[in-house]
């Protein structure tokens, strides 16, 4: 008898089909908002509608300058995944809801794990009303992260100068 994918495998796999649609060089981001087992919105890291993507452009202008992870996304084309999903949903839909995230490395195909939001996607899943983010690790592993840890730890989203 064969054993049954969790909820949150099932969903973090459909975020990791949806990854397949970025258009980033670097990390291929899938995020699916869910709430009350419905998908309310899906989203993928990818330029802004009608401009170029850097898989067209053929480069990566972070990547060209060496810069980390976490730094200088004002240098980047895209849109994250997260951002891009809540766009399209509706607010009302989110309140309460979960944003199940996956990153892929597009060299290789494997998962990045460990991965996280940024700041400014951190600061739209609050604002959103989005209640509990899953974000997945391994092929079966995950971590959820509840989005009240963030607000109560408000430290955790930067803003050293009082923004």
């Amino acid at each position: 008898m064969s054993k049954r994918v969790s909820k949150e495998n099932y969903y973090l796999d459909i975020a990791q089909t949806v990854a397949e649609r970025s258009t980033c060089l670097r990390r291929k981001f899938g995020a699916i908002i869910v709430k009350d087992d419905s998908i309310i919105a899906t989203g993928y890291n990818g330029a802004p509608r009608g401009r170029a993507n850097c898989i067209d452009l053929g480069t990566c202008y972070r990547e060209q300058m060496n810069i980390p992870r976490g730094e200088r996304y004002e240098l980047c084309r895209s849109v994250h995944a997260e951002a891009n999903a809540i766009i399209a949903a509706p607010r009302d839909q989110m309140l309460g809801a979960t944003i199940y995230m996956v990153c892929v490395d597009p060299k290789t195909g494997e998962l990045y794990p460990n991965t996280s939001s940024c700041m400014m996607c951190k600061r739209m899943i609050i604002n959103a009303g989005i209640e509990t983010v899953v974000v997945r690790d391994t092929a079966d592993e995950f971590r959820s992260i509840p989005v009240q840890d963030w607000i109560s730890n408000d430290d955790s989203l930067g803003g050293v100068f009082g923004y």
